[in-house]
């Protein structure tokens, strides 16, 4: 064969080899290539889908966490609030025991003055009823007397 029918026998066997790459090979190679295509669309788009989530999220906790403060600082102004009022209900009951309790003493100095007064009272009798015996020379029965010196005692 010449060359010139070699060269015509080759660009038929190009021209169907291109062809039959067109037909067969390029849809393919298309096909691949539109599926990574919308793969990596659908990538780009869920990655962006997850960035407004994570904004959303984010926000969503910033709420929260402003919340969970204002809660906190409610629980504790009513904490503050509590504890103030425990501390004037106990100083309240202190004050009202120390009255109690100074009460009590005042009624115990009360009665230790009247015991006092009572066993002075006593005392100055048999010291008078002595002293009149003294005076008279002669025993004084203090048993006959009980009234005399009882009303001797009323008096001091």
């Amino acid at each position: 064969m010449s060359i010139n029918a070699t060269l015509i026998v080759q660009m038929i066997a190009f021209a169907i080899f291109v062809l039959g790459t067109m037909k067969f090979i390029v849809p393919m190679l298309t096909r691949i290539m539109d599926e990574r295509t919308r793969r990596i669309t659908e990538g780009l788009a869920a990655a962006e889908r997850g960035n407004k989530a994570l904004q959303e999220a984010s926000l969503r906790s910033d709420e929260q966490i402003r919340a969970a403060r204002g809660q906190a600082q409610e629980i504790l102004g009513a904490a503050g609030k509590q504890a103030a009022q425990i501390v004037e209900e106990a100083r309240t009951q202190a004050k009202r025991e120390g009255e109690r309790i100074v009460t009590a003493a005042k009624a115990d100095v009360d009665r230790q003055i009247a015991q006092a007064r009572d066993a002075l009272r006593k005392q100055v009798g048999e010291l008078a009823v002595e002293g009149a015996s003294r005076i008279l020379k002669r025993e004084v029965n203090a048993q006959a007397h009980a009234d005399v010196l009882k009303e001797l005692a009323a008096r001091i």
